[in-house]
């Protein structure tokens, strides 16, 4: 059970809403959000409704500047939807494909990968098939840049994760994060 706190001014201040599971569209409950506290589990925060644009993945712990989330470059101007992310306890499984619609080179993967290209010399990944686990993507070697979180099934085109023009590169497991 996760359990994420939301306000609508910067360092924990001003008008408050506590969620504990998926919400679509947060404009409906507060007009904007600018600092979070997640007070268990871990959630996925979304720049537009419905899951979509750029996201963010957020632990247990203090938010007082959501423009100034990551120290990798990525902002986030305000949050628009989230997602609680189930915890899975149990093997982590995951195909990776090199082009859309599961074709081309085909890798699995069990555990972390920083680099597809060092590992695999596969220079690009654009549709995955998560078998077991939660999943996080990454446009940069070493686990960095914008992220999409993939949950078991088949994700047939970057693009339908929710970020189009985006590559990824290295790949990480939610596993003890939360």
């Amino acid at each position: 059970m996760g359990k994420i706190i939301l306000f609508e001014e910067k360092n924990l201040q001003g008008r408050s809403t506590e969620l504990t599971s998926d919400c679509t569209d947060i404009s409906s409950i507060l007009s904007r959000v600018q600092s979070v506290r997640v007070e268990s589990g871990c959630f996925m925060v979304y720049e537009r409704t419905n899951f979509l644009g750029m996201q963010v993945f957020l632990r247990r712990g203090e938010y007082p500047d959501i423009q100034r989330l990551l120290s990798m470059g990525i902002t986030l101007d305000n949050i628009r939807s989230l997602r609680l992310i189930p915890t899975h306890r149990g093997p982590f499984r995951m195909r990776i494909y090199e082009r859309e619609n599961l074709s081309g080179q085909m890798n699995e993967l069990v555990e972390d990968c920083e680099s597809i290209l060092d590992r695999f010399r596969m220079s690009d990944c654009q549709s995955v098939q998560v078998l077991e686990g939660n999943w996080l993507l990454f446009e940069q070697p070493q686990f960095r840049g914008r992220m999409i979180l993939v949950r078991p099934g088949e994700h047939k085109s970057v693009s339908s994760m929710g970020l189009s023009s985006m590559r990824i590169m290295s790949m990480r497991r939610i596993t003890d994060m939360c």
